[in-house]
């Protein structure tokens, strides 16, 4: 994998590009993660990771320092719907996210906008208020929920929850984004 990502270094170096990480979850294989990511620094390029954050426990510094950003998918600030849409505990992730801005680690946050799972206008405000302070936290990206990836639960066989669940109206998406820009996040 170094050796092909060897072979695009100089295009992508050319163009300001980069390695991200995504998957699945990233941190799940830490050490193979790590490897990737030094090598594309040690070629020169941007490193990032599109993360969930619930692992990042396992994250120590030296992986952390082969990172140049973090994409950080937050789906919810209430604990109770973090769960619902998740099947996770909230904690893990909101302790990640601290400690990326004790660190300073530039942070995309991500939060995906479901509607009548994450559209509550108070689930919202908690997000809000827990990333606006945090001075690493270049964006929020709302990201509007749609079907994209539905053929995927069905090329597995599982039960696909969201099946008859709608894209978000323009509206909803506009009001979500002057929740997160009066808090002071910078929002797109």
């Amino acid at each position: 994998m170094i050796d092909r990502l060897g072979t695009f270094a100089p295009a992508l170096r050319s163009l300001d590009g980069g390695l991200t990480v995504s998957g699945g979850e990233p941190m799940v294989q830490l050490a193979f993660t790590r490897r990737i990511l030094a090598a594309a620094r040690q070629m020169g390029l941007h490193t990032a990771i599109q993360t969930s954050g619930f692992l990042g426990d396992r994250a120590d510094d030296r992986f952390l320092s082969c990172v140049d950003l973090v994409l950080l998918d937050i789906k919810s600030g209430d604990p109770e719907t973090y769960r619902r849409a998740t099947e996770r505990d909230l904690a893990p992730t909101l302790r990640f996210a601290e400690r990326l801005a004790a660190m300073g680690k530039p942070v995309w946050v991500r939060f995906t906008l479901v509607p009548g799972l994450t559209d509550d206008p108070a689930n919202v405000e908690k997000i809000a208020r827990f990333v606006a302070p945090m001075k690493n936290v270049a964006w929020v990206e709302v990201q509007p929920f749609h079907q994209l990836g539905a053929f995927k639960w069905k090329a597995m066989g599982l039960d696909y929850k969201h099946a008859d669940t709608s894209a978000p109206a323009r509206d909803l998406v506009d009001r979500v984004l002057e929740q997160f820009r009066t808090a002071g996040c910078n929002a797109r």
